[in-house]
């Protein structure tokens, strides 16, 4: 499964990459993550970065740990998560166009067991509808955050 969504946010390109590195903030700016904290930092860079993330999906809580497999500074940064035997890897990117700066989010999951990926493709159209909402508020949520703070700043 692989799902692609965007937003434009009114702000300018370097507030939204920091805004979207600051991972330990995350939870102040998504509604949906309850609690987040940090296991590792990296001496510089984003590479390495690993926190757990507790937050509502589906009407539960659930909890990843995730880190930062690749990043390009001031454009994109990946993360990997593994649970259930399966792999979820995430693309949060920045850029610009035509002057107007564009955040955008992709996701892909794959099962890595027989079991999941049968699973995966009976459950996966249900799934992705709800995962593309999900991701959709995220990334408003974090259009929100920087647009009021721009407003008030």
């Amino acid at each position: 499964m692989e799902i692609n969504v965007s937003t434009e946010v009114n702000c300018a390109k370097e507030k939204v990459w920091q805004a979207i590195t600051d991972i330990a903030n995350c939870k102040n700016m998504i509604s949906a993550i309850i609690d987040l904290a940090v296991i590792e930092k990296p001496e510089t860079g984003l590479v390495g970065l690993k926190w757990s993330e507790t937050r509502e999906m589906f009407g539960k809580e659930a909890s990843e740990t995730m880190w930062i497999t690749e990043a390009v500074e001031g454009q994109y940064y990946c993360t990997r998560a593994e649970n259930c035997g399966a792999v979820y890897l995430t693309k949060m990117a920045v850029a610009e166009d035509n002057g107007k700066t564009i955040l955008s989010m992709s996701f892909s999951s794959e099962s890595m067991s027989f079991i999941g990926k049968v699973f995966s493709a009976l459950m996966g159209l249900l799934m992705k509808k709800s995962l593309v909402k999900m991701l959709e508020k995220d990334l408003q949520d974090i259009k929100s955050h920087l647009e009021h703070d721009k407003k008030g700043a």
